[in-house]
């Protein structure tokens, strides 16, 4: 199946924001393709855990904030066992295992990868295979080739995550809810994804944009009009 390279993205002076509404990545997206079987998903955890290439979840555990969440119940679900897929599938590929740091989300079966790979046919490679798991609508590759970063950077990520998600607190729009926005953070560019009206997504960039540390911000948002 043809990758799909008709996305735009618009630049904008620093702090910089890409549009990724109808581009993704640097053009190297893929979608779902069939998948013969699917290895039993309690069985992931511990291997991707365990093994040589490091793998990152994107997403947590089903709790409050799927309260407010603007995806079906079923597809939370859905989102979470294609990350423990795309894990898995990565971390036994001979290709990628100790020759990558990939970082997998997904999002209302779209999945971003972050991170770092060796070469740029590591990544493509990874891509390829994610974009072959069950439910895969499109496969966003923001890997980024060189090597991996180190701790102290992983450690100012996860802390900009979480200075990023407070920052969206402050979006002063009605019915806004900042959980309903999906923030992932990689060597400080953050890439927000969530179902949101393009007011809202307007407001969390701008609020987002202007927090210390943010190197770039990446929209990777779905477009909806909130219900009346």
């Amino acid at each position: 199946m043809p990758l799909a390279s008709n996305r735009d993205r618009h630049w904008q002076q620093a702090p910089a924001v890409t549009d990724c509404r109808l581009r993704t990545g640097k053009g190297r997206l893929a979608t779902s393709r069939p998948w013969a079987s699917l290895v039993a998903l309690a069985a992931f955890l511990p291997v991707a855990l365990s093994g040589c290439a490091p793998m990152v979840v994107g997403g947590a555990a089903v709790g409050a904030a799927a309260v407010y969440d603007r995806r079906p119940y079923q597809i939370v679900i859905d989102d979470q066992r294609i990350e423990l897929a795309a894990m898995h599938a990565l971390q036994q590929d001979p290709k990628v295992q100790g020759h990558s740091r990939i970082a997998v989300t997904s999002y209302n079966y779209s999945v971003l990868l972050t991170g770092q790979v060796a070469t740029n046919p590591v990544a493509q490679h990874a891509t390829a295979l994610v974009s072959r798991l069950p439910k895969v609508r499109r496969v966003i590759d923001e890997l980024t080739v060189g090597p991996n970063i180190d701790l102290k950077r992983e450690s100012e990520d996860v802390y900009l995550t979480s200075r990023t998600k407070l920052a969206l607190t402050k979006v002063d729009l009605p019915g806004f809810n900042a959980t309903r926005i999906k923030v992932v953070t990689e060597d400080g560019v953050v890439y927000l994804l969530g179902l949101v009206s393009p007011e809202e997504a307007n407001a969390a960039t701008e609020q987002v944009r202007y927090v210390p540390g943010v190197k770039r911000v990446v929209k990777l948002f779905e477009y909806q009009q909130p219900a009346t």
